[in-house]
């Protein structure tokens, strides 16, 4: 293992981000990891804490492929992560709508250029992803359709479910799509938690990405094994959103088949008690997003079901 900055940044007022990588094998650049760029993203680093562990069982063991090198990148954004903060600290910009950056820019844009000079260029790239909503989530596999890769690939990983996501015009900024752009076959895995740490999903996470590493002859490992899993667009997914603000209440767990009309979720009044809401699935499928908050805004997306 080689632990190596990646890059550097000075600050008048704290330490130096040091953005750290712990490089795997040598040859070909054949995969990149990517965990936490946001400041709450603690489910997501703690997955490539363990990929790191992983791997370096598997390269003391000689099993890491001889013409491939493995790159891990736990946490970019940990200056926010120490104070309690999705967002850059100094003026909340995401660092993952800046990619592929700019190293005369704004601090984000200088962040995201550095970090992205170092990781494109592989043939494959994982992010650890999280959700802009609240919630917690079936682990599943994402990809955009920018007509760079191969949708099938995703079913190397096992997972039960493989999304493929019609790029909207605010996802150019992001790692994934970049990395696409410059010939990387790129995908995001969704580990269910993010501010908390859910230790079943992370073990299905890490699981799944070593998978993806045999099937791919980059590794030589023996996991459980995996689901046929069912590729399908976002379209084919629903999205229910609360008709009231209040007192949430979740009646169903992930991965829970639903039929329609089942009741979800239920909304209290905050001061009087009443029950103002019962949130009511449109269809039947299964339930791969749930809302995560004690207190929930009208219009605010509470479910998401897979048809």
């Amino acid at each position: 293992m080689n632990k190596r900055i990646l890059f550097s940044l000075r600050s008048p007022y704290r330490e130096q981000l040091d953005v750290v990588g712990f490089q795997f094998g040598h040859g070909r650049k054949s995969l990149a990891i990517v965990g936490a760029m946001r400041g709450n993203e603690v489910q997501q680093m703690y997955v490539c804490s363990r990929m790191v562990q992983e791997l370096k069982k598997l390269e003391a063991r000689g099993l890491i492929a001889g013409d491939c090198e493995i790159l891990v990148v736990p946490c970019v954004n940990y200056y926010s992560m120490n104070i309690g903060k999705r967002f850059w600290a100094m003026d909340n910009t995401d660092i993952n709508r800046m990619y592929p950056g700019y190293d005369q820019g704004e601090t984000t844009q200088r962040i995201a250029d550095g970090v992205f000079s170092e990781i494109k260029g592989y043939e494959y790239g994982i992010q650890l992803a999280s959700f802009y909503q609240q919630g917690i989530f079936l682990p599943h596999v994402k990809m955009m359709d920018t007509g760079f890769t191969d949708p099938e690939i995703m079913k190397d990983f096992g997972l039960e479910f493989g999304i493929i996501r019609k790029p909207r015009p605010y996802d150019t900024t992001t790692l994934n799509y970049n990395w696409q752009v410059w010939e990387t076959k790129a995908f995001s895995v969704y580990a269910n938690a993010t501010d908390e740490i859910d230790q079943h999903a992370a073990e299905e996470a890490v699981n799944a990405i070593l998978r993806f590493m045999n099937n791919r002859g980059i590794v030589k490992v023996k996991t459980p094994p995996g689901y046929i899993t069912a590729i399908l667009n976002e379209s084919e997914t629903k999205q229910i959103r609360s008709e009231h603000a209040g007192i949430f209440f979740s009646m169903t767990e992930i991965g829970r088949r639903i039929e329609r009309g089942d009741i979800l979720g239920r909304i209290t009044d905050p001061f009087e008690g009443e029950l103002v809401s019962e949130i009511r699935s449109p269809v039947s499928g299964t339930v791969y997003f749930a809302y995560h908050s004690p207190l929930i805004n009208a219009k605010t997306v509470c479910f998401k079901i897979i048809k």
